[in-house]
């Protein structure tokens, strides 16, 4: 039996990130380094740091990664891809060109015999006015069709420059918060929440967004895993059909 991969937060392209190609290389040596052992990839959003598709137009770059995509699913591996806050505009280029399937909501599904819930994690439990605001902004189509008319040149500087900015103003803040506790990480209460409307539907929680690794037992049935990120800390989530693991890649 051939395992299940999961990552998130690469971040690719970030202009908050040094040596970015250094970073794509190491990417695409992970996935390469299992493909033999794969039989599926899910890949839990933000792989980009800002995407946006226009119709006959995507992003510069990432042309290792791409590649290595659709090789992995040339292969027959199922590749699935979910949006997160920073490549919410996905459209049709990552399924037609490298043959990934694309999510846009939280995935309930069944995968060798275990219950997974996966989705990025934005949005999920956080009430911050803010935040739901801005991301109202950016979910909306209107909103979207208005920023497609603005020329490619200056609009995808322009997304990648906010996104640099959010990193640099986070970064002063003393980087990404830690792990806040049960009672006050917003993923954690979502899932128990969940839980408490839908017992016993969920074995295992996986979300990204976060950057930080966490394996936490939720029930004696259910766990709940953030994979962390692939800018410092390198690491995944793999499933054998009977066991779930958060490992780090080491060359």
């Amino acid at each position: 039996m051939k395992n299940i991969y999961f990552i998130a937060d690469a971040h690719l392209g970030s202009r908050g990130v040094p040596n970015n190609r250094a970073q794509e290389k190491k990417l695409v040596r992970f996935l390469d380094s299992i493909k033999e052992q794969a039989s599926a990839l899910y890949m839990l959003g933000d792989m980009f740091d800002f995407w946006y598709e226009y119709r006959m137009v995507v992003p510069r770059g990432f042309t290792r990664f791409l590649g290595k995509l659709s090789e992995l699913t040339d292969r027959g591996i199922e590749v699935h891809y979910f949006t997160g806050n920073h490549d919410i505009w996905c459209s049709d280029y990552l399924p037609q060109e490298c043959g990934v399937i694309l999510h846009r909501e939280p995935l309930l599904t069944e995968i060798l015999g275990r219950r997974f819930f996966l989705a990025h994690g934005d949005g999920l439990g956080d009430p911050t006015l803010s935040f739901r605001l801005l991301r109202a902004i950016f979910h909306s189509r209107l909103c979207q069709v208005l920023f497609s008319c603005i020329h490619p040149r200056w609009a995808i500087d322009f997304g990648l420059a906010w996104a640099k900015h959010s990193r640099q103003k986070r970064d002063k803040m003393g980087g990404e918060l830690p792990y806040l506790g049960e009672d006050r990480e917003y993923l954690v209460r979502f899932a128990k929440e969940y839980l408490q409307a839908h017992p016993g539907e969920v074995d295992f929680f996986l979300f990204g967004h976060r950057h930080i690794e966490l394996d936490l037992t939720l029930t004696a049935q259910t766990r709940l895993m953030i994979v962390g990120d692939w800018i410092t800390q390198w690491t995944y989530a793999v499933f054998d059909g009977e066991n779930l693991s958060l490992e780090r890649y080491e060359e």
